[in-house]
């Protein structure tokens, strides 16, 4: 840390974490380094500029209980890319967790629209749990599978 080699040492921490998991003082003193050197790693890092950094970016962010960041990076990706399937199913899930269950059911009708095979993965997608009773859920799940807006993939 004191060489702000802040990658290096978070590997440290954690096997530090690993090797000594009875040692109660050394691992709260292990996991308090690494969220320092967690927290330094992604200042240094630089924001994500693509649509797909941004999506990966907001799902990051969605794991680690960020919802705001990942709102932010959604956004970004669905500006520059308004058709991006990923972003919306990310964006209804990050919505629906959030509580702003209207909004996901839009998000997720647009990412379906997109992409059929998204239907599926909202059945089961214990982030969506939060609009699965609403009409609009049900609808959308429920709805005969239209074609794809989807561009062919050239070969």
């Amino acid at each position: 840390m004191q060489r702000h080699d802040f990658s290096g040492a978070a590997d440290n921490f954690r096997a530090v974490i690993e090797r000594y998991p009875e040692e109660r003082e050394l691992l709260e003193r292990a996991r308090l380094y690494l969220r320092v050197c967690e927290r330094e790693t992604a200042r240094n890092t630089p924001p994500p500029q693509t649509p797909a950094e941004q999506v990966m970016a907001a799902t990051v962010s969605l794991n680690q209980g960020d919802h705001a960041a990942a709102l932010h990076h959604l956004q970004r990706a669905l500006t520059s890319e308004p058709e991006n399937e990923h972003a919306h199913y990310i964006m209804s899930a990050a919505l629906s967790m959030r509580g702003r269950r209207d909004e996901a059911i839009e998000h997720l009708q647009r990412a379906v629209e997109l992409n059929p095979e998204n239907r599926s993965q909202a059945m089961q997608d214990p982030d969506l749990e939060n609009i699965r009773d609403l009409d609009g859920f049900r609808a959308i799940m429920e709805a005969p599978a239209a074609h794809s807006r989807r561009r062919p993939r050239r070969r």
